[in-house]
């Protein structure tokens, strides 16, 4: 039987183009600043299944139990993240930022995952992967200073963001990814900075387009 989890997926901007001891060194940080995020938020090892690695990226699957609601996700691990990543690329000195930067897309859905003895699958999954590797999601990180971009689910934007839950404003979240799976279109969230959002909204004026 399938088990109810949050996802959250990460993957790093342009690591194709580094070279593989830079690859190596940017995988070690993401993995260090996203257990630094979790732990910071309360969510310790015990609440999340082993991190799943995706080479240029992390997958998480969190219980959600009382300890480590959904909300938790949205208001303190990725903002402590971004806050993470922005430190981290400010000590860069600046003739390593072009190799060195370290940048990410984020994505945060939840449903049923299925397991088996090689791993985990399912439709939620899916759509999690679809859109953290949308087009619009990619050029919406290009496009803004932050160091992270956050997309989030329909079911993640009606069951929490819209809500407005301490430290959520669900005003700087907008619809601006459609993804296709089996027929069926599945709209993301994309979390932008106020400053950022007129901007990026021009440069997606095309987005109720399919990805």
């Amino acid at each position: 039987m399938p088990l109810y989890r949050a996802i959250i997926a990460l993957d790093i901007e342009s690591s194709t183009s580094r070279p593989n001891p830079i690859k190596g060194e940017l995988r070690n940080k993401t993995y260090e600043l996203f257990e630094a995020a979790l732990r910071k938020s309360g969510i310790d090892t015990c609440h999340h299944d082993r991190f799943i690695d995706r080479g240029d990226g992390i997958l998480a699957l969190i219980h959600p139990v009382d300890q480590a609601p959904k909300a938790i996700l949205l208001n303190r691990v990725v903002p402590l993240l971004s806050r993470l990543l922005t430190d981290y690329n400010v000590s860069l000195s600046r003739h390593c930022q072009k190799q060195r930067q370290l940048r990410i897309r984020v994505v945060i859905h939840a449903g049923e995952v299925h397991y088996d003895a090689n791993g985990c699958f399912g439709e939620a999954l899916d759509v999690a992967f679809r859109l953290l590797d949308a087009a619009r999601v990619k050029r919406a990180l290009r496009e803004v200073a932050d160091p992270l971009i956050l997309v989030v689910s329909e079911d993640i934007y009606s069951s929490v963001v819209r809500h407005g839950y301490d430290g959520i404003d669900h005003e700087s979240f907008h619809q601006l990814v459609r993804v296709q799976i089996a027929g069926r279109r599945y709209p993301g969230w994309i979390h932008l900075p106020e400053q950022a959002m007129r901007h990026i909204v021009t440069q997606l004026a095309s987005y109720r387009r399919p990805a």
